[in-house]
């Protein structure tokens, strides 16, 4: 029992933390908020050092095989922590004397925490548990936001949200029925051994489920109003930290899963239809967070092509961590660049932006070029591992299709940067908006790191 607590240590800081700050906010007057956003840091910075020294401890399991303390966990751990620091700084700017402000530090924290349990989940009850604990904080973020599309947007949250938790439950209770157990090690033989259309009809419905949490085709109706209709903050936890989990957790269940020549067709089929619907969605958009949202929909897509190459890839699995990684630090990068320019709701209004704020269209730069997967960026390395391991997983129209995918991508992400650079018209010389310092350095930071680990993480990973 206590090494299985040592071993979960970091979740429990996270959820330690999280009450913490919900008691503090309740005996903390409203305009005096800041000490609870100082001991949401403090949380995760205790975290972050609890997940290095996990990382460094050494693989092993908790509370009898139902969690993995591993080398992925740890990661996940990892980009989560940082991912979470950034939310923090973006929360601090957008919600600061908010009524409701030590509310968003601990559903941020809250939410987190269940992300984690997510993504190390090695059996079906704590899954379930897991997912719940992630889901019921990501509807309170988005029905916080002042905005008048704020209700709609949760309330559509919470019906699809939902749907894909009974979804889950159910496919997890029809594998439990045909395996006698919810552990994934025993898994196999009991899907294996019975009928064929039960057991697909298991794997399906759980699959489906974390796809929610992905926000990934076809439970993904809910993003783009999520993402236009919630403050900054909330939409960029929501594009970027739920993904990080329900991926690996969709990567550790098709690994103990029979029949490992259909479920890795079922992700890549997935794969296939969110990359190209995302994507062909984007095309239309002209309100920039609408944009997005359908461009993190196209991202999962991506990320479920790499996935679907983890049984038979050996390589595929840090190519898996390393796009989570870069993508997790870019997504939030562009969110950064909203915060920056709040006003600017639609692409047209980003016109003349690079003469007026170069740095700011440097890091919107290469954000965007980074999620098409520009060199030298991480999300660039990740997609050239991506199209190596679905070819040598036998999987070559799915590699074709994220080449062909990337090249459409250009067009929306270029269409926005191309406004950043042109000339504004005379009228609208005289610029009224006025750009936040916090949250514009902040998106240059996160640009900057999207470089630098794709500097470092093309050598490691040719390495490897």
């Amino acid at each position: 029992m206590t090494t299985s607590v040592l071993a979960l240590l970091p979740e429990l800081v996270l959820l330690f933390g999280a009450v913490g700050c919900l008691l503090l906010g309740s005996w903390t007057p409203r305009l005096r908020q800041r000490r609870v956003r100082a001991v949401a840091a403090l949380t995760v910075l205790v975290f972050l050092a609890a997940a290095v020294r996990g990382l460094l401890s050494g693989a092993t399991t908790a509370f009898s095989g139902t969690f993995a303390v591993d080398e992925t966990t740890g990661l996940l751990r990892l980009v989560v922590g940082v991912a979470l620091l950034v939310l923090l700084v973006l929360a601090g700017d957008e919600v600061a004397g908010h009524p409701r402000e030590s509310e968003v530090y601990f559903l941020l924290l809250l939410g987190a925490d269940g992300v984690l349990v997510v993504g190390g989940a090695t059996d079906l009850a704590v899954l379930v548990v897991g997912f719940l604990l992630a889901s019921i904080p990501l509807y309170g973020l988005i029905g916080l936001s002042a905005a008048a599309t704020a209700p709609e947007a949760a309330l559509k949250t919470y019906l699809v949200g939902a749907l894909s938790g009974i979804v889950l439950m159910l496919g997890a209770g029809v594998l439990f029925g045909l395996a006698g157990t919810t552990a994934y090690a025993d898994l196999g033989a009991g899907v294996r051994d019975a009928p064929a259309a039960a057991g697909a009809a298991g794997v399906v419905l759980v699959v489906f489920g974390l796809l929610f949490k992905a926000g990934a085709v076809p439970a993904h109706f809910w993003v783009p109003d999520a993402v236009q209709g919630s403050w900054v903050t909330s939409a960029a936890f929501l594009t970027t930290v739920p993904k990080l989990g329900a991926v690996v957790a969709v990567m550790r269940l098709l690994e103990a899963l029979p029949r490992q020549d259909v479920w890795p067709l079922l992700v890549a089929a997935l794969a296939a239809l969110g990359m190209t619907a995302g994507n062909l969605a984007a095309l239309t958009q002209g309100d920039v967070r609408r944009l997005l949202g359908w461009s993190t929909i196209s991202q999962v897509g991506y990320l479920l092509a790499v996935v679907a190459a983890v049984p038979s890839v050996e390589r595929a699995r840090p190519a898996v961590l390393l796009f989570l990684a870069g993508y997790a630090v870019t997504n939030l990068a562009c969110f950064a660049v909203l915060r920056a320019e709040p006003e600017r709701v639609r692409v047209d209004q980003w016109r003349g932006v690079a003469r007026r704020r170069p740095g700011l269209a440097v890091a919107l730069g290469v954000a965007l070029l980074g999620l098409v997967g520009t060199p030298p960026t991480a999300v660039f390395v990740a997609k050239v591992a991506t199209i190596a391991v679905t070819w040598e997983a036998g999987l070559a129209w799915l590699a074709v299709l994220v080449a062909a995918n990337t090249v459409l991508s250009l067009a929306y992400y270029l269409r926005w940067l191309a406004t950043c650079l042109a000339t504004a018209d005379q009228d609208e010389d005289e610029d009224s908006t006025t750009t936040r310092r916090l949250p514009a350095a902040l998106a240059m930071t996160c640009a900057a790191g999207a470089v630098a680990l794709g500097l470092v993480a093309g050598p490691v990973l040719a390495l490897g």
